[in-house]
């Protein structure tokens, strides 16, 4: 937004040289991006935030210049601001919640020519293109006081009348930059009795634009829905200087001061005769009512400022913050960011100065630490960094393409729900309408991006939140935290005379359970599962006890394909929060042992549906002492073995605490335990 110093001096005493003008404006939270010298002037383009639309003109600078400086605004004034008003038939509001207020002003025997030299130089020097004297007016008033208007050719409008409606769905028309635009049907229309002749907010139409030849013509100061307005500019891929300012908020109260000005100027340079006015005003608008208790001790308590009341008191004046009570204060027609208590604090400290604010810590009575869970997630990281795993961080909105693509985490999704799903109704990334309920599209996004990039061995994790729909009393989302990794790739660097092998499942595996014993995690056990996601056969459910935690395993050959991966990818997500909620195992100590462990490797036939986990579980539900430990060795499927069978290798290990053991011993209960195998899985050995 470019606003010029001297014509800020026109509207408030202004003591300070343009410099310390653009440093004091920037602390005040309207941050200058350039100061530019134009003749005798100087240019500010000030980075106006979008919720500030009240700073989009010369007034609304004034405005804050008065809040810090304590000056008084010389408001423009036109001889009469009693307007004349006319016949009621000139305008009609057929959509008044979203035309709120139309004011329409006749003015008769205009001369339309090139505007004078003030006039030229001034919108020029705010990058404004003078046209002729009655656009350049328009504009001018805008830049002024903040307030879009349009003027018609009077004679152009069929019944010299003006609807204000919704446009029907068959209707175009043809705006000032010749252009032929269809419309629809939510787009607010400004109408003559018959056809369109202005896009309410956004442009005038060629029609009925004014030219040399314009003698009569009808001035539209109007307020128009903010909402509506951004729809239809983004709809129409159209923005102009008037939904700029009318999506960021304008001030509805200052329409027919607006239509005065303008129509001063346009009697005093153009030559023309006010006649009727017409103010439609069907939607009131209700001043917000914010609440401020103890305004003085918030704004201690949040920025440490001790402030007196009567400052308080001066700064809510200026800002046109009406006080109605000791606790309550009406916010200005011109600011619509203002709704809580807070936000007036923000006010005080801002027009304050934000570099009087302290460097200082909060009182605290304990120091600060971290809480378990925190301290438990840092060990995980580092531990998933130490074994050559990378962080990824993703969005948090994805695509409804992938609501049925995964299998999701039990708990995240409340299946009850006609829509399990959290959506978003105005998402900042075109097609990302959905919180995530699963991390795995970001990080299978992060791999494609990594694979474009010729990186084909990754290792990566994310933590984060995924969301569903609830039916608490509060309905706000579910939440839970995620734990995700991807694994693709070799598992380590080939050579010329070596190839690397790939990374497979129990690499997967061994890096999750790698993970799960740094941070102390009750062991997790791993059943077969047919996973939507992922592929038949590599594909696990994972348990915590009796409760389901998450699942793991390769990718299927479909979201492979769509996601144009070449290469095996392995993934698993499990329920952090579940896993940190149900405690951490204590840490045990034992000596080392000094006496030699003894090992015996056994094959067994057994069924493919038994797993080496449950093997495992039986053996140590037996409760020998001497049997120290039983690991994975080997396994073999195919020839000589029953489609429905297959050899597994087994190591177990004994040992005794006190005594070296013997033959004997190790060979007896070496025994008990395969008898225990054939009769609880019906194992034989080999």
């Amino acid at each position: 937004m470019k606003i010029s110093y001297n014509w800020l001096k026109e509207l408030i005493d202004i003591e300070l040289a343009p410099e310390k003008l653009a440093e004091k404006l920037t602390l005040v939270g309207l941050e200058l991006d350039a100061i530019q010298q134009i003749s005798d002037d100087h240019i500010f383009d000030i980075e106006v935030t979008s919720n500030r639309g009240d700073c989009l003109s010369h007034l609304g600078v004034a405005r804050e210049i008065s809040a810090f400086s304590d000056k008084t605004i010389n408001m423009p004034r036109s001889k009469s601001d009693r307007p004349e008003t006319g016949s009621t038939e000139l305008v009609t509001i057929k959509c008044p919640d979203f035309c709120h207020r139309f004011t329409a002003r006749i003015i008769r025997n205009v001369k339309i020519g090139p505007s004078p030299k003030w006039l030229v130089e001034r919108l020029e020097a705010i990058g404004e293109r003078s046209i002729n004297n009655a656009a350049d007016i328009s504009n001018y008033v805008m830049h002024e006081l903040g307030q879009p208007m349009h003027v018609f050719d009077l004679n152009k409008l069929d019944g010299n009348s003006i609807v204000v409606r919704f446009a029907r769905s068959d209707e175009k028309i043809i705006t000032l930059d010749e252009v032929e635009r269809p419309l629809s049907t939510s787009m607010v229309v400004v109408c003559d009795i018959n056809n369109p002749v202005a896009i309410g907010g956004v442009m005038g139409g060629f029609n009925s634009g004014v030219t040399d030849e314009t003698t009569d013509i009808l001035l539209e100061v109007a307020y128009f829905d903010r909402d509506n307005i951004r729809e239809t500019s983004r709809e129409l891929n159209l923005s102009t200087e008037a939904s700029y300012h009318f999506e960021r908020g304008v001030d509805i109260e200052n329409l027919v001061a607006a239509s005065n000005r303008a129509a001063e100027l346009l009697c005093e340079l153009a030559g023309g005769t006010a006649e009727d006015f017409v103010d439609v005003y069907p939607t009131q608008f209700s001043r917000t009512e914010i609440e401020a208790p103890n305004l003085r001790d918030e704004v201690k308590r949040l920025s440490a400022l001790e402030i007196e009341e009567s400052e308080i008191s001066r700064i809510m004046k200026k800002l046109g913050l009406e006080g109605i009570s000791k606790t309550k204060y009406l916010s200005p027609t011109w600011r619509h960011d203002l709704a809580i208590d807070e936000d007036l604090v923000e006010e005080v400290v801002r027009i304050t100065g934000y570099d009087k604010i302290g460097e200082e810590l909060p009182f605290a009575l304990a120091a600060g630490e971290y809480q378990p869970a925190e301290t438990r997630k840092r060990i995980l990281r580092q531990t998933l960094a130490n074994i050559g795993f990378d962080e990824a961080l993703s969005y948090s909105f994805i695509d409804a393409r992938h609501d049925e693509t995964f299998k999701i985490v039990s708990g995240v999704l409340d299946m009850t729900e006609t829509d399990p799903f959290v959506s978003i109704n105005d998402p900042i990334i075109e097609g990302s309408s959905r919180m995530r309920p699963s991390l795995l599209p970001g990080l299978l996004n992060s791999i494609r991006v990594n694979f474009n990039h010729q990186n084909r061995t990754l290792k990566l994790y994310e933590i984060g939140k995924v969301f569903g729909n609830s039916q608490t009393e509060s309905r706000l989302p579910n939440e839970r935290e995620l734990m995700g990794i991807i694994i693709t790739g070799n598992s380590f660097v080939a050579n010329a005379g070596l190839n690397a092998p790939t990374f497979d499942f129990f690499d997967l595996k061994g890096s999750l359970e790698a993970s799960m014993n740094a941070i102390g995690s009750r062991p997790i056990t791993y059943k077969n599962a047919e996973l939507k996601h992922l592929r038949s056969g590599q594909s696990a459910e994972l348990f915590l006890g009796d409760d389901s935690i998450g699942y793991a395993g390769l990718l299927n050959e479909e979201i492979s394909a769509a996601h144009k991966f070449k290469q095996p990818v392995f993934v698993a997500e499990v329920d952090l929060q579940k896993i940190l909620e149900a405690g951490q195992l204590p840490s045990t100590y034992r000596p080392l042992p000094i006496y030699p462990v003894v090992t015996r490797d056994v094959s067994v036939q057994i069924k493919r549906s038994v797993s080496f986990d449950e093997v495992k579980r039986t053996i140590d539900a037996m409760g020998f002492e001497l049997c120290r430990s039983v690991e994975f060795a080997d396994v073999f499927e195919g020839q000589g073995l029953p489609d429905d069978e297959r050899s597994l290798t087994i190591r177990i290990q004994y040992r005794s605490a006190i005594r070296t053991l013997t033959e004997d011993e190790v060979e007896r209960v070496h025994e008990q335990i395969l008898s225990g195998l054939e009769v609880t899985l019906g194992v034989k050995q080999r």
